[in-house]
């Protein structure tokens, strides 16, 4: 006799990318065993877990994670108990569980095993409860598609093929145009993946940038070129190869400065249970005509928090607005040599590592930065330009927190004479050169206008913003289901006087309100698309961060994959009524 039940039928979710971030929206999804849910994932590598930074599409055997063990955020298993069950994989990279230390950062290739380990026991613990998920590797999606009126979405790939889904989320991680490379000899858009740059031997290289993203650049072409040998003093050797003799790297960064060196963090995951709550947030926004005040923020998330953890420092500071205090902090990096400083911040982050004592601080800073994150769509267009005038940039060198091993580097090289740095302006540009390389323009402390020819250069400033129109899946763009991200002026005169200025980046709507054009795509405090309206797709999300940088202005890597597919996960629980974890 047949069962007169009906079937549930599934609710069919798609997760475009399955690196850290699509791990994450991953564990969310099955961790709860909702069998009704059926989800494919869909990544363009052969590797799961790994994405950009931690393949060899990001990585080689020189570049190391900027996080240690126990800065990861929980995902199956701590890494210091899978290094003692993965002892071949771990020895590999000359690390075994007597050696072992889940306060060091680790060699980015081993982090990747790991990572994509954790996706394969996610994905068994799902079998084993009973949740379908389908995975396709080596398969590039192409476009994206919207069905309003059948409320589905269409996954096309490169190959042909298509797939209908309920829900899409777009974690697709990093991406770098290529936008000379490959026409100008010599010309990098991006250091990766790191393989690209062997043939830079024996030349100047101009690099642009002095992010983690740079450092990255340098040790490989220090390799390509050399090698380090271990001395007394805990600050390494470069040892030049034979008929390497014009070798050596210079580096563009804004202000001439570097970045500050990995110290101990008090909290590793940079979560802090005295930060405004949402509902502070709400209430400020009632009575500040819909916006988050960044001076409330910095306020409430930063300097509050010195009253009883550092009161010294709290009274030093209590009255100085943001650019004041970005004024103070840049004062003495700007003043001494970026090498000197360098050095003294390395051993100051040495001691605060063997005390276990945070820099508290550059530690809060860090904080401030991940919290006003999540509420940056908020801001007014002029608390964004405020924002990307003066606290972004301490903040972008700050809290990059450059591992010890990388510091000892750069003071190697920098000690052999193949590494400096020069400060450029926001007016420096870069020139490309049919026959390759590059001239670098710009103006001098002196304010004398250079022009410097380098035969090789690579571009290192971090992962761009990408803007509306780099969006890779047209269709969301000719259907109007997205929308370009743009803030609001608060102050009406102030919008006008930046719209007159012409230079595109402001907009004037039919109503008289003045918008500024932000990087990337809107989208609402749940990920969820926006369309031009300014109404969200409850079918589409993204935590794709290179397209959202206009609301969601801080890259935070493993903590902002946590914090998104949490969002996103409750938003699905609602919408679909499906259980999460």
């Amino acid at each position: 006799m047949l069962s007169d039940k009906m079937e549930t039928p599934k609710k069919r979710i798609a997760i475009l990318g399955g690196g850290p971030a699509g791990l994450f929206m991953y564990k969310r999804l099955t961790e709860a065993g909702d069998t009704s849910l059926e989800i494919e994932i869909f990544e363009r590598k052969k590797q799961l877990g790994a994405g950009m930074p931690y393949s060899r599409e990001g990585s080689s055997e020189e570049h190391i994670t900027n996080v240690s063990g126990n800065e990861i955020p929980d995902i199956v298993m701590p890494v210091s108990e899978w290094i003692t069950l993965q002892k071949p994989i771990a020895q590999s990279f000359h690390i075994t569980p007597q050696n072992f230390n889940d306060y060091k950062v680790l060699p980015r290739l081993l982090f990747g095993k790991y990572l994509e380990d954790q996706f394969k026991l996610l994905l068994k613990h799902a079998s084993d409860a009973g949740i379908s998920t389908t995975v396709h590797l080596g398969a590039e999606v192409v476009d994206i598609e919207d069905h309003p009126d059948e409320k589905k979405v269409t996954v096309k790939l490169k190959d042909g093929t298509s797939f209908d889904f309920d829900r899409v989320i777009i974690s697709t991680g990093h991406n770098w145009p290529k936008k000379k490379e490959g026409t100008i000899k010599n010309y990098y858009d991006s250091p990766y993946p790191p393989s690209k740059l062997e043939a830079l031997v024996n030349i100047p290289v101009a690099v642009r940038g002095s992010s983690l993203t740079a450092v990255d650049a340098i040790r490989t072409l220090a390799r390509n070129n050399g090698s380090f040998a271990d001395s007394d003093n805990g600050i390494p050797h470069y040892i030049p190869n034979p008929g390497t003799g014009d070798f050596r790297m210079v580096m563009h960064s804004r202000s001439g400065l570097l970045p500050a060196v990995r110290f101990h963090l008090e909290d590793s995951h940079l979560k802090n249970d005295t930060l405004l709550t949402d509902e502070e947030i709400t209430a400020h926004r009632a009575g500040n005509d819909g916006f988050l005040s960044l001076d409330y923020l910095f306020e409430k998330d930063f300097k509050d928090q010195f009253r009883e953890k550092d009161p010294a420092f709290y009274e030093r500071i209590r009255n100085m607005d943001i650019r004041e205090f970005v004024d103070a902090m840049m004062e003495l990096r700007e003043r001494l040599d970026p090498f000197v400083l360098l050095k003294a911040e390395y051993a100051e982050a040495e001691k605060s590592i063997k005390r276990m004592e945070s820099v508290y601080w550059k530690e809060m800073l860090a904080v401030l930065s991940f919290a006003m994150n999540y509420p940056a769509k908020y801001f007014s267009a002029e608390d964004m330009l405020t924002l990307k005038e003066t606290l972004s940039p301490l903040i972008s060198i700050v809290i990059a927190f450059i591992p010890q091993t990388s510091c000892r580097e750069l003071l190697a090289l920098h000690n052999a004479g193949k590494l400096e740095i020069v400060p450029v302006g926001g007016d420096s540009s870069v020139e490309a050169l049919d026959e390759g390389g590059i001239i670098y323009h710009y103006t001098d402390e002196e304010g004398k206008e250079v022009a410097v020819p380098y035969p090789a250069f690579v571009d290192s400033i971090g992962q761009p913003h990408l803007m509306y129109d780099d969006f890779p899946f047209q269709s969301l763009i000719k259907s109007k289901t997205i929308a370009p991200a743009r803030l609001r002026f608060q102050n009406e005169k102030e919008g006008k006087k930046a719209f007159e200025k012409g230079d595109g980046s402001v907009e004037k709507d039919s109503d008289g309100s003045y918008f500024l054009k932000v990087p990337g795509i809107g989208i609402n405090d749940d990920f969820q698309v926006l369309d031009q309206y300014g109404a969200y797709n409850e079918r589409i999300y993204i935590m794709a961060v290179p397209y959202i940088g206009g609301f969601n202005p801080d890259y935070s890597g493993l903590d902002f994959c946590e914090a998104a597919s949490e969002k996103i996960a409750a938003s699905l629980a609602r919408s679909m009524g499906i259980n999460v974890s």
